[in-house]
């Protein structure tokens, strides 16, 4: 039992680390919303930001290129997660202590070491400025993550329970589609919201691959903030802006998500 003394200690801390992470975000909103172009508070509210900042970014158009994108590659990335967890999780395919290193070896590849050739490649087969191309490598990079999170949540259920359903009849998928997957939902909700904030918040790939009306979200940001860098409420305005889908996303699904993050870290 902690002791008073301890317990107010730790709520001194904790609020004090909550200011200070909080306090950039709450600066950044007061100059989303400061009629003042160098985003210094004013008393007065000014909505119009977000407005000017929408229609002079062409965020309409922008914004559904990178929904497209995410909800593609976070779809196809927890299926094929969820297959290789279960494979090397729980099915336990041959040769799985070879081939388990070489999927995790590509969560140790640098992007950047491999951009250029895979620039080239990807040109040679007509898949820059392609949606489709942009989709498949945002999928091959998250994927090694995505089994390795798979199959380290898959390997907390207890393996009676797979006996049991295959004595009564239930082959692999049934067994993983009806039983699996219903008792592991925040983990696999939690690697969703991670594949999609990765996906969503993807700079470098986008300003690669991605050209004229393929432009994504951030890559407009981008463009918009070199046309308005002295505009700063402006500027906070549109990476409010670019922000929120992530954001709302995670409000909604939080305790999930930290669901997620802490399943698996006590297995009895």
């Amino acid at each position: 039992m902690s002791s008073r003394a301890e317990k107010t200690w730790n709520y001194v801390i904790l609020t004090v680390m909550a200011v200070v992470v909080l306090w950039p975000v709450a600066t950044f909103v007061t100059a989303a919303l400061s009629p003042d172009r160098a985003g210094r508070p004013t008393g007065e509210i000014q909505w119009d930001n977000f407005v000017t900042a929408w229609n002079n970014a062409e965020f309409s158009r922008s914004m559904l290129v990178s929904l497209t994108i995410t909800v593609a590659v976070a779809v196809l990335g927890v299926v094929l997660a969820l297959l290789g967890g279960y494979a090397f999780g729980v099915l336990g395919v041959v040769g799985d202590k070879v081939f388990f290193p070489l999927v995790l070896l590509g969560m140790m590849i640098s992007l950047e070491a491999i951009i250029v050739p895979l620039y080239y490649q990807f040109r040679a087969l007509g898949l820059t400025d392609n949606l489709f191309g942009i989709i498949v490598i945002h999928v091959g990079m998250g994927v090694p993550f995505g089994i390795f999170w798979m199959r380290a949540a898959f390997r907390t259920l207890p393996r009676g329970i797979f006996e049991s359903a295959e004595m009564d009849g239930a082959g692999p998928f049934r067994m993983l589609w009806s039983i699996a997957v219903p008792n592991l939902l925040p983990a696999v909700y939690t690697f969703i919201l991670l594949s999609f904030m990765w996906t969503w918040n993807d700079y470098f790939l986008s300003l690669v691959f991605l050209h004229g009306d393929n432009q994504t979200a951030t890559v407009a940001l981008g463009v918009f903030q070199g046309r308005h860098v002295t505009e700063v409420n402006l500027m906070a305005a549109g990476g409010l802006i670019v922000a929120a889908p992530v954001l709302i996303l995670y409000v909604l699904f939080q305790r999930k998500f930290i669901s997620g993050m802490l399943a698996g870290a006590v297995k009895e």
